[in-house]
């Protein structure tokens, strides 16, 4: 079983600034971002020095749930916290979140779950940590590790805003719409009835360094700094 503590000592352990290029050379990435979830990956794991196999089969080990491109979270640990990964290229840029409004924690009644995040092993409820990495093109500069309920209000406060504007727009007359999980779907919008119209949330979350600013934790001039937000309970 994995932890943050066990991540972050794999960090000094292996503290590798140049993500894009040792991935890259590693067949495992072709971007920063890429590399960065790969980063991620292998500290939670500790599974830097393996084969592609053996890498493999101990992130299955590790993880109950390793993501896809479009359902959060991107992964979860077995036993564990699950795991949302964001890429910034500026120290200031808002998160985007798409259509996952931000979460203190995860709940496995969540309709945007995959059914394999859902299966992956018995949960009700896991913490979720947000982890950012502040990159340039090749290399990171800085990583947040921040728990959710340091980061966003209980899930009552999104689902009614998310709620009211469904709601307003279902109300519309004369406009065919269908079940869907986003805020709207409209169907057959033209006369000849062949196009559909999606409504969807854009979430965004500020960024820790603004949110967190107060606490003063930011050493500019350091080339790599690693910042972690967490209630006491955590420890």
């Amino acid at each position: 079983m994995s932890n943050l503590l066990k991540a972050l000592k794999l960090i000094i352990d292996n503290p590798i600034i140049q993500v894009k290029n040792y991935y890259t050379g590693r067949n495992r990435a072709n971007s920063v971002g890429e590399a960065l979830e790969n980063y991620v990956k292998d500290i939670f794991a500790n599974s830097f020095d393996l084969s592609e196999i053996e890498r493999i089969e101990k992130l299955n080990k590790i993880f109950s749930y390793l993501g896809n491109q479009n359902n959060p979270p991107d992964i979860i640990l077995r036993n564990g916290d699950a795991i949302e990964t964001k890429k910034v290229q500026s120290g200031n840029s808002d998160l985007a979140l798409n259509s996952s409004f931000p979460k203190a924690q995860l709940f496995a009644d969540d309709l945007l779950l995959k059914d394999e995040a859902r299966n992956g092993e018995k949960w009700n409820v896991k913490d979720i940590i947000y982890i950012i990495g502040h990159t340039s093109d090749t290399d990171i500069k800085h990583l947040w590790f921040v728990y959710g309920d340091c980061f966003a209000a209980k899930k009552e406060v999104y689902e009614r805003i998310k709620t009211t504007i469904a709601d307003g727009i279902k109300s519309i007359p004369d406009v065919e719409f269908a079940k869907t999980n986003e805020l709207g779907r409209v169907n057959r919008v033209d006369p000849l009835g062949i196009t559909n119209l999606r409504i969807r949330g854009m979430w965004t979350l500020q960024n820790p360094s603004k949110v967190f600013s107060y606490l003063d934790c930011i050493d500019v001039n350091s080339r790599f700094q690693v910042n972690c937000i967490l209630k006491n309970r955590e420890v």
